[in-house]
């Protein structure tokens, strides 16, 4: 089967770079061993973060946060995007030391997003956090939005531009054919001019068959659930440097994160729980707020996430084979980037000026230079 551009990976990126291309009149399908949204994009804990980024992900990530209040009326879908704030709390004076060094490079760098406050008003937008806790940081645009919403509201859009996708098929070969990609799954064979990598925590595997080589890791972030509480935390919640994360939906459970992780068996696409980190999770949330000592969880979860040794994602083109380019890697935060990234990728593969520098992003930033 021809088409134009190839895309493995079902996950938000996949989808943002199918819909973005399909707008533009470029043939595309997506090959997606699974289904779409299956791992890292349908179960992460949906942070639209601009807080807290690395500083070579900001002007992609304010983008983004353009994007993201306009997104259901571009995708005719309902993402379940709040702008809620976020805001990361500083348990004790070296936190606020760590909030203040940050100021001082991010207005050096001409960022002011980051806003610091005291602990007056800390407990003013957060009436049940605990005492001890001295002040934080906000960014009043962040909020959260539901991944796997998001992500089928892409794939909806990109199909009714014209994208196929097809589900349940494993890429087991690539390679060139003079100037075109061949794809080969178990029954069938793609062949195509354009081919993107983004296949999460099985990219570094499609890598090697382009013919670039990466030091992606996989793991298996954990979250957990509560049944439905009294309402008692508006923004969204991090910590300076204490593994807490968590929102209070409308419904009002309450998602925990806090970036512990289960065992990842990414051959047989399963996860496990590791129930005395999930436990630590929960006695740390009930130590900000003790309110959720009063919580019942109701489900627990895990899934398959890709990490580069930087926690900065793979964005651009491979540097050892043409017409091939890679979005991966984003290291349990790229969601959030979901929407500008496909549309970097558009660009890229279409030829398009692209208006971000993607050299810290390279695949192959790496790799040792031989003088």
């Amino acid at each position: 089967m021809n088409t134009e551009v190839v895309i493995v990976g079902g996950g938000i990126q996949g989808c943002s770079t199918a819909y973005h291309l399909a707008k533009r009149g470029v043939q595309v399908t997506v090959l997606e061993k699974d289904w779409v949204s299956r791992h890292a994009s349908g179960v992460n804990a949906g942070g639209v973060r601009l807080l807290g980024r690395d500083v070579a992900e900001v002007p992609l990530s304010k983008a983004a946060m353009a994007l993201w209040p306009t997104l259901d009326e571009e995708l005719e879908a309902d993402t379940g995007f709040r702008a809620r704030s976020l805001i990361n709390i500083a348990a004790d004076e070296a936190d606020m030391e760590t909030l203040y060094k940050r100021r001082e490079v991010m207005h050096g760098l001409g960022y002011t997003h980051e806003q610091i406050i005291d602990q007056k008003e800390l407990r003013e937008r957060l009436p049940h956090v605990s005492p001890f806790c001295v002040g934080g940081v906000v960014s009043e645009t962040d909020g959260y939005a539901i991944p796997y919403q998001s992500t089928l509201a892409f794939r909806r859009a990109a199909e009714r531009h014209g994208a196929r996708f097809v589900e349940g098929k494993a890429v087991e070969r690539i390679r060139k054919v003079g100037p075109n990609w061949l794809i080969e799954t178990r029954d069938d064979r793609y062949e195509c001019k354009h081919l993107v990598n983004c296949a999460g925590a099985w990219a570094e595997k499609m890598s090697v068959m382009i013919g670039d080589n990466v030091p992606l890791t996989h793991s298996a972030p954990m979250l957990m659930i509560t049944t439905r509480m009294p309402h008692f935390a508006t923004p969204v919640v991090g910590a300076v440097s204490r593994p807490l994360s968590f929102k209070q939906f409308e419904n009002g459970t309450v998602l925990i994160g806090g970036g512990s992780k289960g065992f990842a068996d990414r051959d047989n696409n399963r996860t496990r729980l590791d129930y005395k980190k999930l436990a630590i999770g929960a006695k740390n949330v009930a130590e900000f707020f003790p309110i959720m000592k009063t919580a019942s969880i109701n489900r627990m979860w895990a899934g398959l996430e890709a990490y580069m040794p930087d926690n900065l994602p793979v964005i651009g083109a491979s540097v050892n084979a043409e017409n091939a380019w890679h979005a991966f890697g984003f290291s349990a935060h790229g969601f959030q980037m979901g929407p500008i990234v496909g549309q970097v990728m558009a660009d890229l593969v279409t030829g398009s000026k692209v208006g971000f520098d993607l050299h810290p992003f390279r695949i192959d930033r790496f790799e040792r230079k031989v003088l």
